[in-house]
């Protein structure tokens, strides 16, 4: 006899019937660099989907969010689950095109290409994230970044930015460093946020636990700029 008091046939029956719409789901492919991580450094995907948890809580009840640099789109479920409607912007046509297919089931997200390194987007929302962008962006274009990144919040839009902290660069791999031409500390991600906003919030994060320690410890950082000037 089973401990809870029924039999082995009646568990097997009940444990059929509570996952058969498990079973029945669709499954899912995942894109080129979740993959990459999957197979190579799966821990990696906790800090990812950490990071997008925090935007998606400081996100909440907003009607329009853009998320800048959206990538494979691994974390763009947990942004569509708490906003109304999410722009997942990349410049890259391949990655976009692969977002359409394999995140079709997100109803209120919509794909857009757009290098905003060159220009804008004709349209303005409530909230704009930008996870793992920055560090990547050319400092002789930041500038040209920053504006037409600003350009398309509403005037009581806010910005979320995280970004590697420079101080963790030694620890990186190779490819990183290669790829992490921009690279902010705290102070100087501050004051970046600082030219566009009145008030700027900032944040430390270590693995998947968000915090307001000792800066240079910092692994990641957050800044949120709220108050367009």
């Amino acid at each position: 006899m089973n401990p809870s008091g029924k039999n082995e046939s009646s568990v097997e029956s009940l444990f059929k019937k509570v996952t058969a719409p498990q079973f029945e789901t669709e499954e899912l492919s995942l894109g080129p660099w979740t993959s990459h991580s999957m197979i190579n450094d799966p821990k990696h995907l906790c800090f990812v989907l950490s990071r997008y948890k925090f935007c998606a809580k400081m996100l909440e009840g907003k009607d329009t969010v853009m998320e800048i640099g959206s990538g494979d789109g691994f974390g763009l479920p947990l942004l569509a689950q708490t906003a109304k409607k999410v722009y997942a912007v990349d410049w890259d046509k391949q990655l976009i095109e692969g977002n359409s297919r394999r995140l079709e089931f997100l109803n209120n997200v919509e794909f857009m290409v757009s290098d905003f390194n060159k220009e804008s987007l004709d349209l303005k929302v409530d909230a704009i994230c930008s996870i793992d962008v920055i560090e990547h962006i050319d400092p002789e274009k930041e500038n040209q970044f920053m504006d037409n990144l600003v350009g398309c919040l509403n005037d009581d839009g806010f910005l979320i930015t995280g970004t590697p902290n420079i101080t963790a660069s030694e620890y990186a791999s190779p490819q990183s460093n290669e790829l992490h031409i921009n690279l902010k500390s705290m102070k100087t991600l501050r004051e970046l946020n600082q030219r566009y906003f009145k008030n700027v919030f900032m944040f430390g994060m270590n693995d998947e636990v968000l915090h307001t320690g000792y800066d240079p410890m910092c692994h990641y950082i957050w800044s949120i700029g709220t108050g367009l000037k």
